[in-house]
């Protein structure tokens, strides 16, 4: 059961979700909204190669960074 990260798309609320299956609807905690888009987290890109593949600072918390999931962070 993996834990997701999140950005609502109404809201731009962004959250953590432990997600149980493939078929769970995933709402936004803050508006309710299942407009949701899941990110790609730092753990994941540092998790699946030796060597982190980004060359920003370590400890980012992963998300959509410079607004490229489209929610203006």
């Amino acid at each position: 059961m993996p834990i997701y990260e999140y950005a609502c798309m109404e809201c731009e609320q962004h959250f953590d979700e432990l997600v149980r299956s493939e078929t769970q609807v995933v709402t936004c905690p803050a508006c309710g909204a299942a407009d949701v888009l899941k990110q790609l987290s730092t753990f994941a890109v540092v998790g699946a190669t030796s060597k982190p593949s980004f060359s920003g600072p370590a400890g980012g918390g992963g998300g959509c960074c410079g607004g490229s999931c489209g929610c203006g962070h």
